[in-house]
């Protein structure tokens, strides 16, 4: 009797998960593939930039398929990939600080990527205006939270932008809820505090 594909339907996430851990390349690309277009959003939220959203990605799912086996199931599968995804983000960072800044990532050449990356996105039935004002608030927002220190942006970031559950930010980060709290009341008073900052400098312009 031949063996089912892991691919078809009627395969929990358990059962493919499962396979994967056992070596299945297939099973894993089953498991992730309803996950990658919103990872991919994710990336370019914090890259800016499509081609380097897309690498993002792809470092994300190795990593992911390498460290399979620590995947413990205290959390939600989106949220440890999201964890990784930040991590590598993190990373990324860190690594083009300390090298020259190439030819091709001069802000004017940022600007276009981006406006490349975000017009190949969904469109949005929102009014024009509307969806302006909303881009400016998020990317006003993001902005604030990118300024946050790692640990408690990590957790804004997997609260507000992944939707995860204290107790899975906590099993993420192998930190305790109550630490995870802490960090996050930190973070939401560091945020509040540069708003009002940043609030006042405009209207004093």
């Amino acid at each position: 009797m031949a063996i089912p594909s892991p691919v078809k339907a009627g395969f929990a996430e358990d059962q493919l998960l499962c396979q994967a851990r056992n070596g299945s390349a297939e099973a894993f690309c089953a498991l992730l593939e309803p996950l990658q277009g919103r990872l991919l959003h994710q990336a370019i939220a914090l890259s800016h930039n499509l081609s380097g959203a897309e690498d993002l990605v792809q470092q994300t799912l190795i990593e992911a398929w390498r460290s399979l086996g620590r995947f413990n199931g205290q959390c939600r599968l989106s949220t440890w990939l999201y964890a990784i995804l930040l991590h590598r983000h993190q990373k990324a960072v860190r690594a083009a600080a300390s090298r020259p800044l190439p030819l091709s990532q001069l802000p004017a050449d940022q600007a276009r990527s981006r406006s490349h990356s975000l017009s190949r996105l969904p469109a949005s039935d929102e009014p024009p205006d509307a969806a302006a004002r909303r881009a400016e608030q998020l990317r006003r927002i993001r902005h604030l939270v990118m300024a946050l220190p790692p640990a408690p942006r990590q957790v804004v970031l997997l609260r507000f932008f992944e939707g995860a559950s204290l107790a899975e930010i906590a099993a993420v980060m192998g930190s305790s809820v109550g630490t995870v709290k802490s960090r996050l009341h930190y973070a939401l008073e560091k945020l509040r505090r540069m708003n009002l900052a940043e609030l006042r400098r405009d209207t004093s312009l």
